[in-house]
């Protein structure tokens, strides 16, 4: 396959293809190593799947937002899930400062962030448009992404 003039490589053909048919307010998770993804994407009316198995979620992050703009007419264009109670003190997500930066970075307005519960953040991961698995393995690496307009 040839390589596109300004499509990050790490992009392959299939998720390039869900970029370019998602529309405005559909949302993509990119979910990481432990996200139950398959059996969300198997159940009846599911996302579709997607898989950039090996793939850093920063990495993906990245090559997404070079090529698909955020939601400016939504109150938020990206939700997080949030570390469970048990999580809260011994689970650092100071990596969230690293999305932060690649969304700031990649995007023309200032990005709100919605933090979810881990159970609210499935069952809205259940009616998107689709969900790319990583092989991100830090925990709470989960971000949904909500389609602007260019």
């Amino acid at each position: 396959m040839g390589r596109l003039k300004g499509v990050p490589h790490v992009i392959s053909p299939d998720i390039l293809h869900l970029l370019a048919i998602t529309g405005h307010g559909d949302e993509i998770v990119l979910a990481d190593i432990n996200f139950p993804t398959h059996s969300i994407c198997s159940a009846p009316g599911g996302p579709k799947e997607y898989r950039a198995d090996g793939m850093s979620m920063g990495t993906l992050l990245e090559a997404v937002l070079a090529l698909m703009p955020l939601d400016t007419y939504s109150d938020h264009q990206v939700a997080l899930m949030t570390r469970t109670d048990g999580d809260a003190f011994r689970v650092s997500v100071d990596h969230w400062r690293d999305f932060q930066r690649i969304w700031n970075e990649n995007c023309d307005k200032t990005v709100s962030v919605e933090y979810l519960e881990r159970f609210e953040f499935y069952d809205r991961a259940k009616k998107a448009y689709a969900i790319i698995h990583t092989g991100e393995t830090l925990p709470y690496s989960n971000i949904i992404l909500k389609r602007g307009v260019c």
